[in-house]
């Protein structure tokens, strides 16, 4: 995809220019990654014609109202004390990926076909821990039922796919290109359509082929899909890294959900987490929500704009964006963690069950011992209190948990990415200046310890409800469990030193009769080999 240079006056906003007057489908718009996409394209790009959510019924709550709820998400406050009437270019359409025809009635269809000219499918199963049936139904499936609507698209432009960084882990280097699935997504969707349960669950493993959960298998087969739709539509396929808290818009901080390293750092926060197994000198692939939010919307732009220019007669061709931040202006794992802990006792918890601690560990057995030692010990040991006081005990479930959550992302932290995101540093080269300000991607000037800090609140504020009110509090709450730690510590090797001095001599006793008997026998079999 040949990117279009700017010819247009810097004030003015070419991308804002091109979205103006468009209509949009986005899935999985009650997502982290959705409500951000939203909000930024009602305000950077008011003058679109309507966005289309495709929302479904959910607890028995209609898509009407739940509508209303989203909207009253923190991230739209702003934008709707600015601008109140531009919720009217919001329009819901019930439907759920997971049904036929994604859940559309026939004049649903018609409307989408006839009016929409972008796509955004967010729509995603991200859970690392399901089995192959749910992702596949999710992301394959659904993904092949927004392709098969996108065909009746009379007007489509660019249809922008969320995929991820992680799609081709057995893959060295991850390029922006395709690469073909471990089989044919076709046939694993006929699979999952007759086996049962325990027979797709022998079977699993084998499909995966060294990939480290059904998540990055479901993408890669996504991904082989849509390059079968290649010269029919006009796709880009985006790979995000890990998507992390926002950096600027549409807060700073703002984030949402527990996956990945926001759970890590709300369990290390509450004291539960003390060690983790981690290769401190590598990047920590991340990238802040707005930043990929920006680089999707640049995606659309480029690809709907390479649409407009191209002949009738000229096929499309599937395009590739990774978008991901280049390990030397990242931050290592070691570096993010020690900043982290820094932030943590500035900013501490309400509520944590011990004294924020532990590191992270580059050996598998020594981070294996701590988890023994510093997880599992203490969790029965307090669970054993809560019995002998008639209390619920709940400290060791949650460390299964933990230990679960922990394996999952030790494959991510242990490894070495290399990810090429050459398309996706252009993406702003030929901007100009507007629309460099409006739509940024870049990292170079961003200011890590910052960005940190304002996850760390975001966390408290947005995730565990902890204003900064609390603050004061929750600092005395950190100061008692940090006497409480250093008084079990004092306690634990007085204990200890009192147990060896008091056994030391019987011990040295023990061992010395011991030795004097091996060397007795040692002696007179000697004497009697001689004799002999």
């Amino acid at each position: 995809m040949e990117l279009l240079k700017s010819d247009v006056d810097s004030g003015v906003s070419e991308i804002a220019n091109y979205y103006a007057g468009k209509t949009i489908l986005i899935t999985g718009a009650t997502g982290f990654m959705g409500k951000v996409l939203v909000e930024k394209l009602l305000r950077s790009c008011a003058d679109l014609n309507a966005i289309y959510l495709l929302i479904r019924t959910k607890k028995g709550v209609e898509p009407s109202v739940r509508k209303e709820q989203y909207f009253k998400c923190v991230i739209f406050s702003k934008l709707l004390e600015k601008n109140p009437e531009i919720l009217q270019k919001v329009r819901v359409i019930k439907g759920d990926v997971l049904e036929p025809n994604l859940g559309l009635n026939d004049n649903d269809i018609n409307t989408l076909a006839s009016n929409v000219q972008i796509v955004f499918h967010c729509a995603a199963n991200v859970r690392f821990d399901q089995p192959l049936r749910p992702m596949v139904n999710m992301n394959v499936v659904g993904t092949l039922k927004v392709l098969q609507l996108a065909e009746k698209m009379t007007n489509l432009q660019a249809l922008v796919h969320v995929s991820t960084s992680y799609c081709q882990c057995n893959e060295r280097v991850l390029e922006e290109r395709a690469y073909p699935a471990p089989q044919n997504p076709f046939s694993i969707i006929e699979m999952v359509e007759t086996m049962d349960d325990a027979a797709l669950a022998e079977i699993t493993p084998k499909l995966l082929n060294g990939l480290p959960n059904t998540y990055a298998y479901s993408k890669a087969l996504s991904e082989d899909l849509i390059c079968r739709y290649n010269k029919k539509l006009p796709i880009i396929i985006t790979r995000p890294s890990i998507v992390t808290a926002a950096i600027h818009e549409p807060l700073p901080g703002w984030i949402e959900g527990v996956n990945g390293p926001t759970g890590l750092m709300i369990g290390a926060a509450r004291g539960v987490i003390r060690s983790m197994h981690c290769n401190p000198d590598y990047a920590s692939t991340v990238i802040p929500v707005d930043k990929a939010i920006n680089g999707m919307i640049l995606c659309g732009y480029q690809r709907g704009k390479a649409s407009e220019h191209l002949k009738s007669a000229e096929p499309n061709q599937v395009e590739f964006c990774n978008l991901c931040i280049s390990s030397k202006a990242l931050m290592s794992w070691g570096e993010s963690i020690e900043t982290g802990r820094k932030f943590f006792y500035e900013t501490p918890l309400s509520f944590a069950l011990w004294y924020p601690g532990g590191s992270i560990k580059r050996n598998y057995y020594h981070h294996l011992f701590c988890v023994i030692f510093f997880h599992y010990l203490p969790a029965y040991f307090i669970d054993f209190w809560l019995l002998l006081f008639g209390r619920k005990p709940f400290l060791v479930n949650v460390q299964r948990k933990i230990s679960t959550g922990l394996k999952l992302l030790q494959y991510y932290t242990t490894k070495d990415w290399d990810f090429r995101n050459e398309r996706f540093q252009e993406l702003s080269n030929k901007l100009n200046a507007k629309d460099e300000e409006l739509f940024d991607t870049s990292v170079s000037q961003v200011n890590w310890d910052v960005y940190i800090s304002n996850y760390i609140r975001g966390m408290r504020t947005y995730i565990l409800g902890e204003s900064d009110d609390t603050l004061p509090y929750a600092k005395i709450v950190l100061r008692r469990l940090y006497i409480l730690d250093w008084v079990s510590k004092v306690l634990f090797y007085t204990l200890t030193f009192w147990f060896l001095w008091t056994h030391l001599d019987g011990f040295v006793e023990k061992s010395d009769a011991f030795i004097r008997s091996s060397l007795h026998i040692i002696y007179h079999e000697q004497n009697s080999t001689i004799h002999t």
